[in-house]
């Protein structure tokens, strides 16, 4: 990993950072994704006393390489909260750098310091290498299908 890396928290003035690197995040995940839809509502959320997303951007020389995003949740089995890792990301060509391991600390560190009991995330069932990184920091998997209903006015 190169000296220059810097981790940021990402704020309203990153939204467009944010918005073009999620959109590479979902073709990679070969996701549906209107890359220029609710950049108002990303705003939103990262902004104010009380954030409901949490992001960081990691910066390589001024250039966004990767970035990671959390929200607290409430586990009612569990009765506590946990941090959902929404998304964990580094470009293709600074991939096995190191990248990935400094965001996902990052957000880890975020929960710890919020008191949550775990933190929980998913990835595609097809993307082996995020299963062996995963596994490799101390993860275990829990198989669930994943199911998405869209909202009306969403």
């Amino acid at each position: 990993m190169h000296e220059a890396l810097a981790i940021r928290r990402a704020v309203v003035d990153d939204v467009p950072a944010l918005m073009s690197i999620s959109a590479e995040h979902a073709a990679y995940e070969r996701l549906p994704h209107d890359a220029e839809a609710r950049a108002s509502t990303l705003a939103a959320a990262l902004d104010g006393p009380s954030p409901r997303l949490f992001a960081w951007l990691a910066c390589q020389d001024g250039e966004v390489v990767g970035y990671v995003s959390a929200t607290f949740d409430f586990s009612t089995l569990d009765r506590a909260t946990y941090l959902h890792m929404d998304a964990l990301y580094v470009r293709a060509r600074w991939r096995d750098q190191g990248i990935g391991q400094v965001l996902w600390e990052t957000v880890r560190d975020c929960g710890t310091r919020a008191g949550c009991f775990a933190m929980q995330w998913q990835t595609p069932a097809w993307n082996e290498g995020a299963a062996r990184f995963y596994r490799k920091l101390g993860a275990s998997e829990h198989a669930k299908l994943r199911y998405v209903l869209p909202l009306s006015g969403a």
